[in-house]
Protein backbone atom coordinates (compact mmCIF):
# COMPACT_ATOMS: atom_id res chain seq x y z
CA UNK A 1 0.00 0.00 0.00
CA UNK A 2 1.38 3.37 -1.12
CA UNK A 3 1.11 6.59 0.73
CA UNK A 4 2.60 10.05 0.94
CA UNK A 5 3.21 9.91 4.41
CA UNK A 6 3.42 6.85 6.83
CA UNK A 7 3.10 7.51 10.60
CA UNK A 8 4.32 4.57 12.82
CA UNK A 9 2.69 4.75 16.54
CA UNK A 10 -1.12 6.22 16.64
CA UNK A 11 -0.62 7.61 20.13
CA UNK A 12 -0.69 11.51 20.55
CA UNK A 13 1.85 11.97 18.60
CA UNK A 14 1.53 9.87 15.65
CA UNK A 15 -2.29 10.52 15.84
CA UNK A 16 -1.52 14.74 16.18
CA UNK A 17 0.73 14.60 13.16
CA UNK A 18 -1.00 12.23 11.17
CA UNK A 19 -4.13 14.85 11.88
CA UNK A 20 -1.63 17.73 10.41
CA UNK A 21 -0.13 15.57 7.29
CA UNK A 22 -3.13 14.52 6.09
CA UNK A 23 -4.27 17.97 5.09
CA UNK A 24 -0.91 17.52 2.67
CA UNK A 25 -1.46 14.00 1.11
CA UNK A 26 -2.60 10.46 1.94
CA UNK A 27 -1.69 9.32 4.94
CA UNK A 28 -1.04 5.43 6.24
CA UNK A 29 -1.28 5.12 10.09
CA UNK A 30 0.15 1.72 11.78
CA UNK A 31 -0.37 0.77 15.44
CA UNK A 32 1.31 -2.30 16.52
CA UNK A 33 -2.13 -2.54 19.28
CA UNK A 34 -5.51 -3.12 18.82
CA UNK A 35 -6.39 0.00 19.71
CA UNK A 36 -4.89 3.93 19.56
CA UNK A 37 -3.14 5.20 22.36
CA UNK A 38 -3.02 2.10 24.60
CA UNK A 39 0.20 2.59 26.18
CA UNK A 40 0.85 5.73 27.12
CA UNK A 41 -1.94 8.46 25.58
CA UNK A 42 -5.07 6.71 27.60
CA UNK A 43 -2.62 6.57 31.15
CA UNK A 44 -1.90 9.80 31.33
CA UNK A 45 -3.24 11.90 34.54
CA UNK A 46 -4.22 14.53 32.23
CA UNK A 47 -3.67 18.05 33.36
CA UNK A 48 -2.54 21.04 30.99
CA UNK A 49 -0.23 23.54 32.75
CA UNK A 50 2.49 25.93 31.34
CA UNK A 51 4.69 25.61 34.08
CA UNK A 52 5.23 21.91 33.28
CA UNK A 53 8.68 20.89 31.57
CA UNK A 54 11.80 22.93 30.57
CA UNK A 55 11.25 26.45 27.93
CA UNK A 56 10.92 24.77 25.51
CA UNK A 57 8.04 22.81 26.68
CA UNK A 58 6.25 25.45 28.10
CA UNK A 59 6.59 27.29 24.69
CA UNK A 60 4.77 24.41 22.63
CA UNK A 61 2.21 24.49 25.68
CA UNK A 62 1.53 27.84 25.46
CA UNK A 63 1.11 27.50 21.30
CA UNK A 64 -1.18 24.77 22.10
CA UNK A 65 -3.54 26.32 24.65
CA UNK A 66 -5.78 28.14 21.54
CA UNK A 67 -6.63 25.13 19.97
CA UNK A 68 -7.04 22.91 22.79
CA UNK A 69 -9.66 25.92 24.28
CA UNK A 70 -10.64 26.46 20.70
CA UNK A 71 -10.25 23.13 18.26
CA UNK A 72 -11.82 23.65 14.88
CA UNK A 73 -15.50 22.71 14.35
CA UNK A 74 -16.57 19.21 14.23
CA UNK A 75 -13.39 18.22 16.09
CA UNK A 76 -15.15 17.27 19.58
CA UNK A 77 -18.61 17.40 20.84
CA UNK A 78 -17.49 18.35 24.63
CA UNK A 79 -14.86 20.46 25.77
CA UNK A 80 -11.33 19.38 25.95
CA UNK A 81 -10.39 21.55 28.86
CA UNK A 82 -11.99 22.18 32.19
CA UNK A 83 -11.00 24.59 35.12
CA UNK A 84 -8.54 22.51 37.78
CA UNK A 85 -5.56 24.74 39.04
CA UNK A 86 -2.37 23.89 40.43
CA UNK A 87 -0.92 24.35 43.89
CA UNK A 88 2.26 23.60 45.05
CA UNK A 89 3.07 23.35 48.33
CA UNK A 90 6.87 23.53 50.05
CA UNK A 91 7.95 22.67 53.51
CA UNK A 92 10.38 25.12 55.62
CA UNK A 93 13.75 23.73 54.37
CA UNK A 94 12.44 23.51 50.92
CA UNK A 95 11.75 27.46 50.37
CA UNK A 96 15.08 28.04 48.09
CA UNK A 97 13.64 25.88 45.71
CA UNK A 98 9.59 27.16 46.38
CA UNK A 99 11.55 30.68 45.19
CA UNK A 100 13.68 29.56 42.23
CA UNK A 101 9.99 28.13 40.88
CA UNK A 102 7.96 31.32 41.86
CA UNK A 103 10.60 33.42 40.00
CA UNK A 104 10.65 30.92 36.92
CA UNK A 105 7.19 31.01 36.29
CA UNK A 106 6.42 34.23 36.44
CA UNK A 107 2.97 35.67 35.66
CA UNK A 108 1.64 31.99 35.57
CA UNK A 109 1.79 31.49 39.60
CA UNK A 110 1.47 33.61 42.39
CA UNK A 111 1.98 33.28 46.03
CA UNK A 112 -0.31 32.47 48.35
CA UNK A 113 -0.53 32.34 51.63
CA UNK A 114 -1.32 28.88 54.29
CA UNK A 115 -5.04 30.40 54.25
CA UNK A 116 -5.83 30.43 51.07
CA UNK A 117 -3.85 27.19 50.43
CA UNK A 118 -6.00 25.36 52.86
CA UNK A 119 -8.93 26.48 51.41
CA UNK A 120 -8.29 25.50 48.11
CA UNK A 121 -6.94 22.35 49.38
CA UNK A 122 -8.13 21.59 53.05
CA UNK A 123 -6.54 18.47 53.29
CA UNK A 124 -3.07 20.59 53.29
CA UNK A 125 -1.43 19.59 56.01
CA UNK A 126 -0.44 22.91 57.30
CA UNK A 127 2.77 21.24 60.29
CA UNK A 128 4.46 20.36 57.27
CA UNK A 129 3.65 22.92 53.90
CA UNK A 130 4.79 26.36 55.37
CA UNK A 131 4.68 27.86 51.75
CA UNK A 132 2.51 27.75 48.39
CA UNK A 133 1.72 28.69 45.23
CA UNK A 134 -1.24 28.61 42.71
CA UNK A 135 -1.65 28.35 39.07
CA UNK A 136 -5.35 29.06 38.72
CA UNK A 137 -4.83 28.52 34.66
CA UNK A 138 -3.92 25.00 34.91
CA UNK A 139 -7.06 22.85 33.19
CA UNK A 140 -7.75 19.16 32.99
CA UNK A 141 -7.39 17.82 29.96
CA UNK A 142 -10.11 15.39 27.97
CA UNK A 143 -7.60 12.79 26.23
CA UNK A 144 -10.05 10.56 24.59
CA UNK A 145 -11.51 13.64 22.98
CA UNK A 146 -8.24 14.70 21.88
CA UNK A 147 -7.35 11.83 20.78
CA UNK A 148 -10.03 10.68 18.86
CA UNK A 149 -11.05 14.20 17.40
CA UNK A 150 -7.15 14.06 15.62
CA UNK A 151 -8.05 10.35 14.60
CA UNK A 152 -11.80 11.74 13.23
CA UNK A 153 -9.96 14.84 11.58
CA UNK A 154 -7.39 12.63 10.10
CA UNK A 155 -9.82 9.77 8.45
CA UNK A 156 -12.21 12.55 7.31
CA UNK A 157 -9.17 13.63 4.48
CA UNK A 158 -8.75 10.06 3.81
CA UNK A 159 -6.46 9.04 6.33
CA UNK A 160 -5.92 5.40 6.80
CA UNK A 161 -5.59 3.67 9.95
CA UNK A 162 -4.47 -0.38 10.20
CA UNK A 163 -3.92 -1.59 14.02
CA UNK A 164 -2.46 -5.17 15.57
CA UNK A 165 0.38 -3.89 12.65
CA UNK A 166 3.71 -5.81 13.45
CA UNK A 167 6.84 -4.58 11.52
CA UNK A 168 9.82 -6.86 10.77
CA UNK A 169 11.57 -4.76 8.55
CA UNK A 170 11.80 -1.54 7.24
CA UNK A 171 13.67 -0.19 3.88
CA UNK A 172 15.02 2.99 2.72
CA UNK A 173 12.99 4.53 0.53
CA UNK A 174 10.44 4.17 2.84
CA UNK A 175 8.98 0.48 2.55
CA UNK A 176 7.90 -1.21 5.53
CA UNK A 177 7.23 -4.87 5.42
CA UNK A 178 4.37 -5.96 7.81
CA UNK A 179 4.50 -9.57 6.98
CA UNK A 180 1.36 -10.09 4.29
CA UNK A 181 1.44 -6.54 3.88
CA UNK A 182 4.08 -3.60 2.76
CA UNK A 183 3.27 -0.02 3.06
CA UNK A 184 5.68 2.70 1.61
CA UNK A 185 6.33 6.36 1.11
CA UNK A 186 8.87 8.67 0.67
CA UNK A 187 8.32 9.83 4.08
CA UNK A 188 8.27 8.03 8.00
CA UNK A 189 7.27 9.65 10.89
CA UNK A 190 8.52 7.58 13.54
CA UNK A 191 6.08 8.51 16.17
CA UNK A 192 5.98 4.45 18.30
CA UNK A 193 6.56 6.13 21.44
CA UNK A 194 8.60 4.02 24.18
CA UNK A 195 9.35 1.63 20.55
CA UNK A 196 10.45 4.59 18.55
CA UNK A 197 14.17 3.86 19.16
CA UNK A 198 13.27 -0.33 18.46
CA UNK A 199 11.36 1.44 15.04
CA UNK A 200 14.86 3.41 14.09
CA UNK A 201 17.24 0.02 14.48
CA UNK A 202 14.73 -1.87 12.37
CA UNK A 203 15.49 0.96 9.62
CA UNK A 204 18.97 1.35 10.61
CA UNK A 205 18.57 5.03 11.11
CA UNK A 206 20.88 5.78 14.37
CA UNK A 207 18.63 6.16 17.69
CA UNK A 208 18.28 8.77 19.94
CA UNK A 209 19.08 7.59 23.24
CA UNK A 210 15.48 7.08 24.27
CA UNK A 211 14.70 5.89 27.89
CA UNK A 212 11.12 4.52 28.35
CA UNK A 213 10.46 5.69 32.19
CA UNK A 214 7.89 3.66 34.32
CA UNK A 215 5.31 6.41 36.15
CA UNK A 216 2.80 4.78 38.85
CA UNK A 217 -0.87 6.18 39.43
CA UNK A 218 -3.34 4.79 42.34
CA UNK A 219 -6.77 6.29 42.77
CA UNK A 220 -8.84 5.47 46.13
CA UNK A 221 -11.96 6.81 48.11
CA UNK A 222 -12.14 10.73 48.89
CA UNK A 223 -12.73 11.14 52.72
CA UNK A 224 -16.88 10.73 53.58
CA UNK A 225 -18.52 13.87 52.80
CA UNK A 226 -15.80 15.72 51.03
CA UNK A 227 -16.43 18.25 48.35
CA UNK A 228 -13.73 17.22 46.11
CA UNK A 229 -15.13 18.95 42.78
CA UNK A 230 -13.09 21.86 42.83
CA UNK A 231 -10.00 21.23 44.55
CA UNK A 232 -6.57 21.64 42.43
CA UNK A 233 -4.14 19.22 41.79
CA UNK A 234 -1.74 19.59 44.55
CA UNK A 235 2.36 18.98 44.26
CA UNK A 236 5.26 19.30 46.71
CA UNK A 237 7.73 21.58 45.30
CA UNK A 238 10.10 18.85 44.27
CA UNK A 239 7.30 16.98 43.04
CA UNK A 240 7.24 13.64 44.66
CA UNK A 241 3.61 13.21 45.16
CA UNK A 242 0.67 14.63 43.81
CA UNK A 243 -3.03 13.89 43.94
CA UNK A 244 -6.02 15.24 42.13
CA UNK A 245 -9.74 14.73 42.11
CA UNK A 246 -10.54 12.32 38.96
CA UNK A 247 -14.52 11.02 38.49
CA UNK A 248 -15.38 11.16 41.70
CA UNK A 249 -12.87 9.54 43.53
CA UNK A 250 -8.64 10.85 44.11
CA UNK A 251 -5.77 9.96 41.51
CA UNK A 252 -2.37 10.29 43.30
CA UNK A 253 1.17 9.37 42.35
CA UNK A 254 4.58 9.24 43.64
CA UNK A 255 5.98 11.14 40.35
CA UNK A 256 8.09 8.12 39.80
CA UNK A 257 10.31 8.38 36.82
CA UNK A 258 11.96 4.17 36.79
CA UNK A 259 14.16 3.63 33.67
CA UNK A 260 12.73 0.66 31.71
CA UNK A 261 12.23 -1.58 28.39
CA UNK A 262 9.98 -0.85 26.17
CA UNK A 263 7.17 -2.97 27.70
CA UNK A 264 3.33 -3.01 28.50
CA UNK A 265 3.96 -1.28 32.34
CA UNK A 266 2.34 -2.81 35.26
CA UNK A 267 2.27 -0.97 38.58
CA UNK A 268 4.69 -2.28 41.12
CA UNK A 269 3.26 -2.47 44.69
CA UNK A 270 6.33 -0.49 46.25
CA UNK A 271 5.72 2.34 44.15
CA UNK A 272 2.18 2.18 45.28
CA UNK A 273 3.01 2.30 48.93
CA UNK A 274 5.27 5.44 48.09
CA UNK A 275 2.94 7.01 46.97
CA UNK A 276 0.73 6.52 50.27
CA UNK A 277 3.19 6.91 52.31
CA UNK A 278 4.77 10.25 50.92
CA UNK A 279 0.24 11.66 50.43
CA UNK A 280 -0.08 10.44 54.12
CA UNK A 281 3.18 12.71 55.14
CA UNK A 282 2.01 15.98 53.36
CA UNK A 283 -1.36 15.84 53.91
CA UNK A 284 -4.36 14.70 55.90
CA UNK A 285 -5.41 12.40 53.57
CA UNK A 286 -5.58 8.59 54.11
CA UNK A 287 -5.49 5.74 52.00
CA UNK A 288 -8.29 3.00 52.86
CA UNK A 289 -8.55 0.78 49.97
CA UNK A 290 -6.74 1.20 46.38
CA UNK A 291 -9.53 0.87 44.07
CA UNK A 292 -7.38 1.34 40.75
CA UNK A 293 -3.51 1.17 40.30
CA UNK A 294 -2.51 1.67 37.09
CA UNK A 295 1.04 2.27 35.05
CA UNK A 296 2.03 4.16 31.85
CA UNK A 297 5.66 4.87 30.21
CA UNK A 298 6.73 8.51 29.52
CA UNK A 299 9.82 8.50 27.35
CA UNK A 300 12.57 10.58 27.24
CA UNK A 301 15.89 12.03 25.71
CA UNK A 302 18.93 12.55 27.57
CA UNK A 303 18.16 16.83 27.59
CA UNK A 304 14.20 16.05 28.20
CA UNK A 305 13.25 17.99 24.94
CA UNK A 306 11.00 16.26 22.61
CA UNK A 307 12.70 15.21 18.92
CA UNK A 308 10.78 16.46 16.09
CA UNK A 309 12.99 16.18 12.72
CA UNK A 310 14.60 14.32 10.27
CA UNK A 311 16.98 12.32 11.04
CA UNK A 312 20.76 12.86 10.27
CA UNK A 313 21.97 10.67 6.83
CA UNK A 314 18.26 9.20 6.76
CA UNK A 315 16.15 11.45 3.76
CA UNK A 316 12.59 11.14 5.15
CA UNK A 317 12.82 9.04 8.35
CA UNK A 318 11.50 11.99 10.44
CA UNK A 319 11.35 11.83 14.27
CA UNK A 320 8.44 12.71 16.52
CA UNK A 321 9.13 11.23 19.81
CA UNK A 322 10.34 11.74 23.37
CA UNK A 323 7.18 13.62 24.19
CA UNK A 324 7.82 12.43 28.54
CA UNK A 325 4.77 13.70 30.54
CA UNK A 326 3.95 16.66 28.54
CA UNK A 327 2.89 14.86 24.70
CA UNK A 328 -1.32 15.97 24.87
CA UNK A 329 -0.66 19.14 26.40
CA UNK A 330 1.76 20.10 23.30
CA UNK A 331 0.14 17.57 20.69
CA UNK A 332 -1.42 20.71 18.84
CA UNK A 333 1.66 22.64 18.66
CA UNK A 334 4.13 19.24 17.58
CA UNK A 335 1.69 17.66 15.45
CA UNK A 336 2.14 21.42 13.32
CA UNK A 337 5.95 20.87 13.73
CA UNK A 338 6.38 17.80 12.74
CA UNK A 339 4.32 17.86 9.88
CA UNK A 340 5.94 21.36 8.93
CA UNK A 341 9.50 19.63 9.14
CA UNK A 342 8.34 16.80 7.44
CA UNK A 343 7.15 18.38 4.27
CA UNK A 344 9.61 20.85 4.25
CA UNK A 345 8.87 24.14 5.55
CA UNK A 346 9.47 25.81 8.69
CA UNK A 347 8.20 26.21 11.79
CA UNK A 348 4.79 27.74 11.57
CA UNK A 349 5.09 31.36 13.07
CA UNK A 350 2.62 31.57 15.86
CA UNK A 351 4.84 28.45 17.56
CA UNK A 352 8.10 30.24 16.66
CA UNK A 353 7.21 33.28 18.74
CA UNK A 354 6.43 31.56 21.96
CA UNK A 355 9.99 30.10 21.15
CA UNK A 356 9.71 27.09 19.63
CA UNK A 357 13.23 26.51 17.32
CA UNK A 358 14.12 23.93 15.47
CA UNK A 359 17.41 23.29 16.34
CA UNK A 360 16.04 22.85 20.03
CA UNK A 361 13.88 19.54 18.67
CA UNK A 362 16.71 18.46 15.70
CA UNK A 363 17.39 14.76 16.58
CA UNK A 364 20.58 16.09 15.27
CA UNK A 365 21.27 17.38 18.91
CA UNK A 366 21.78 14.45 20.23
CA UNK A 367 24.39 12.95 18.58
Amino acid sequence: MDADFLVIGAGIAGASAAFELSKQGRVIMLEREDQPGYHTTGRSAALFTETYGNATIRALTRASRGFLSAPPDGFSASPLLAPRGVLTYAAADRHTAFAAALAEYGEHVREIDMQRAAALFPPLDRAVARYAHYEADAMDMDVHAILQGFLKGFRARGGVLHTGVRIARIAPGWKVDAGATTFAAPVLVNAAGAWADEVARLAGVPTIGLVPKRRTVLMFEPPAGARIDAWPLAIDVDETCYVKPDAGRLLASPADETPSPPTDAQPEDYDIALAIDRLQHCTTLKVGRVTHKWAGLRSFVADKTMVAGEAPGAPGFFWAAGQGGYGIQTSPAMGRVVAALATGRAIPADIADQGVSAAALDPARLR
